[in-house]
Order: C-alpha cells, then structure tokens, then sequence
C-alpha cells in the first residue's frame, strides 16, 4: 500500500509540471528569448542608450522629468510603444536640442541598430504602438480606387493643418504642421498610429490599416507629382498666388506708370511780362 501511495504521489508531481511546463509554453509570447537572449541583449543596449542620451529629459525609468523649475522637460515614456520611439527617433527631432512650442526635423543621431535597441527597451516598459510591418504601408501595389478613397480621406481629415497639397501650415502658440513631402511612408504611418506632438492619434480604430495605406500612397503621389504650369509658387493655395498677382502685376503697373511720367516732356512756361512795358 505505501508503494502505491508513493507512486501515486509521484504521478501527480509528474502531472504537475507537464501542467505547468504546458501551460508557460501556451501563455509566453511566441518567440519570446531567454534571459540572455537577442531581445534580452537588445533591451539592454536600449536601455543603457536610454540612460545616456534620454534620462535627463524623461526620468532615468522613462516616468517623465521636469527642468528644476517646475515646468515639464520630458513627458513620460512609458506605454507610448515603440513606434513612437522610432518615429521620433529616426526623423531626428529626438533627441531635442531644447524645449520649445514645437521639436523641429533634423538630421538624426542615432543608427537603425540604436533605434531599434531604444524602440525595444521603451516597448518591454509597457503595452504601446509597435512598429508597423513593412506590408502595412507598402504602396506598390494600391490600386486607383484605393488612390482615389486615400484622397478624400486626405482632405477631410488632414488638411486643415498640413494644406491640401501636403507642404504644412501654421498652428496657434507657435506651432506648425509639418511638411510631408520629405517624410517616408513608414513615418506617416507611425505617425498616424502615435499623433507625435499636435497630430491626433488615429488608432486603428478611427482609421482602419487598409484606409491608412490608401492615404499614405495619396500623399506619395502628391510627393511624385511634377508642376507642369511651371512655378508652383510652394503650392501654398491662393495666399501666395494672389500675393505673386499684387507684387507682379500691380508691381509692373506702377513701374510703367512712372515710366511713362519719366518720358512726357514737361512745359516750361514763359514769365509774363509786367504790363506797360
């Protein structure tokens, strides 16, 4: 009896870890590395490149900082996901030279392995955007109807800010919408996901991926697009063009106006002489 009484607690031991070792292997992520795996190997990288050229603004744990004074230097990292991290990062306007009403583009500091390594460490702080597939804003192969619906998304939903041709505008307290003429699809469609600074998030919820494909390639055939009336004047609207009228037009009628009252010969007239003389 004491044989089978051990066996049977052995069996159930046994029964055990196969439950548990089933159970870890059902609920870890898939492909998720041990602790001195590739992804362990780049979170740490991230994080020690995180530390050095990122605390002093957002925390040393990415909570946020604040300048001494009580005005906020960095807002906190945590749950905006990497998509975020590599948007901001790869455009350059991470990290900041200095706070303002808005960070502005500029030639990037870190490489696509740095930016990967920064976008991993934010990611394994919290649930956020991950950085989309490549097939999610590949354009190569939308068809004109998919064209046709990305434009009337296009104008409703963005051209209030970045003007109808893409080329930006001004916002209140200093702030602007960008240009998308330089901007590469996979930013444009991070951008969308994260709503970097005054942009609003459209989550897949407000704008499906299939719509957000089709409004990124718009905007690329808005990029490709030539100027065959020749000036484009910036493709400001009728702002400039009205401006260009007044400068050229009333500009080169006042020009000929004096002109003309350079080249009449003016008449000289003869003193009268006193009477009686």
């Amino acid at each position: 009896m004491r044989r089978r009484g051990r066996l049977a607690r052995a069996l159930v031991v046994g029964a055990a870890l196969v439950t548990v070792g089933l159970a870890y292997a059902v609920l870890v992520p898939n492909g998720a590395e041990g602790a001195d795996g590739p992804q362990s190997q780049q979170i740490e990288e991230g994080r020690r490149l995180f530390a050095v050229g990122c605390s002093s603004c957002h925390g040393l744990q990415a909570e946020g900082g604040s300048d001494g004074e009580g005005r906020v230097a960095g807002p906190t990292l945590i749950g905006v996901g990497a998509a975020a991290v590599d948007f901001q990062v790869s455009t350059g306007r991470m990290p900041a030279v200095q706070t303002g009403a808005q960070v502005p583009q500029k030639p990037r500091v870190y490489t696509d392995e740095e930016i990967a390594a920064l976008a991993a460490y934010i990611a394994s702080l919290a649930p956020g955007p991950a950085v989309p597939a490549e097939e999610s804003y590949d354009v190569s192969k939308v068809t004109q109807e998919e064209l046709v619906r990305g434009g009337q998304l296009f104008r409703t939903n963005c051209t209030a800010c970045h003007n109808f041709a893409g080329r930006g505008g001004a916002l209140p307290h200093g702030r602007y919408a960008p240009t998308l003429m330089g901007t590469t699809p996979r930013n444009m469609y991070q951008a969308m996901l994260t709503g970097p600074q005054q942009m609003p998030v459209f989550s897949d919820a407000v704008l499906l991926p299939e719509d957000k494909r089709a409004v990124i390639a718009y905007i690329v055939s808005l990029q490709e697009q030539t100027d065959p009336g020749g000036f484009g004047l910036g493709r400001l609207g009728p702002v400039s063009e009205g401006l260009w009228g007044w400068l050229l037009g009333i500009g080169a009628l006042i020009a000929v106006a004096v002109w003309i009252g350079a080249k009449v010969p003016r008449v000289h007239r003869r003193p009268e002489r006193p009477k009686g003389d």
